[in-house]
């Protein structure tokens, strides 16, 4: 499907902790279209400046709009406050407008799996963008006979940089956090504690779904391979145009390279190539 480029109207623009904030946009045709791991790239400013749209993850459908009302729907874009261009959303006001194109890249594979099969969420910092809508598409698609278990894992560097645990639970999931500074949880990375987790062949099995920055990425890909547990991963790129016409986000796969804005930037683990 082609995505589509929209006017959408901000519905709210809040600050959820530290420099990271939660954009709520009325964008339906792209609500309809979206797929957890999906993004969008978002025009900050009606000038030059900055040049380049933003990528950012499509966090979740807006609550509210999920089913429709009034007829439109709307998404939920999670971003940290990192230069210009974030700065000059995070100043940006209900009522106001952004262009947008989207839905866009490759998404999670959502196939229902076999009901035994654990759905294991692992996230790093700003990596759980993407992961609430996951849940969410998770509990809709695995059968309705059973109960959907869910194992999120949270990773950051400290306690006040932990994002989305409350709305995790709210699913209903099982959450385990991991801070580097032992300030919250298991003291050490969140692919340490991945590791503890499915070293417990009771809890399984798993199927894993990642995103974070791409050390943690290629811990998670090696500990799921050694384990013989199917996984795929969202990368975080660097992305220029969004629609793989620069080239600028090409990721080294066993197929050559490719663009992580156009075939990813969800990938088997199988697909990439970490050295």
């Amino acid at each position: 499907m082609k995505p589509f480029q929209i006017k959408a109207r901000l519905l709210g623009n809040r600050r959820v902790g530290g420099d990271c904030y939660v954009a709520a946009l009325e964008a339906d045709p792209i609500a309809r279209a979206a797929v957890p791991g999906q993004f969008v790239m978002v025009k900050v400013s009606a000038g030059d400046a900055p040049l380049l749209r933003r990528p950012l993850g499509i966090h979740r459908l807006v609550p509210g709009l999920r089913r429709g009302q009034g007829g439109r729907r709307g998404i939920e874009l999670l971003y940290e406050v990192v230069g210009p261009g974030t700065r000059i959303l995070a100043q940006k006001r209900p009522g106001e407008y952004l262009d947008i194109i989207g839905p866009l890249g490759n998404g999670f594979s959502l196939a229902p799996a076999e009901e035994e099969v654990r759905s294991l969420l692992v996230a790093g910092g700003m990596g759980v963008a993407p992961l609430v809508f996951l849940a969410e598409k998770l509990k809709e698609v695995k059968s309705k006979k059973s109960k959907v278990k869910i194992l999120v894992l949270l990773g950051a560097k400290n306690k006040d940089h932990i994002l989305c645990e409350k709305e995790f639970r709210r699913l209903e999931c099982e959450v385990r956090v991991a801070t580097d500074d032992a300030s919250k949880g298991h003291k050490g990375y969140v692919s340490e504690l991945l590791k503890e987790v499915v070293s417990n062949p009771e809890r399984g099995p798993w199927s894993i779904y990642a995103c974070g920055p791409r050390p943690m990425l290629a811990a998670v890909s090696g500990i799921a391979k050694t384990c013989g547990i199917p996984a795929q991963v969202s990368l975080e790129e660097h992305m220029a145009c969004g629609i793989g016409a620069c080239l600028g986000c090409a990721v080294s796969t066993k197929d050559g390279f490719k663009r992580a804005c156009k075939e990813g930037p969800v990938f088997d683990i199988d697909e990439i190539v970490w050295g």
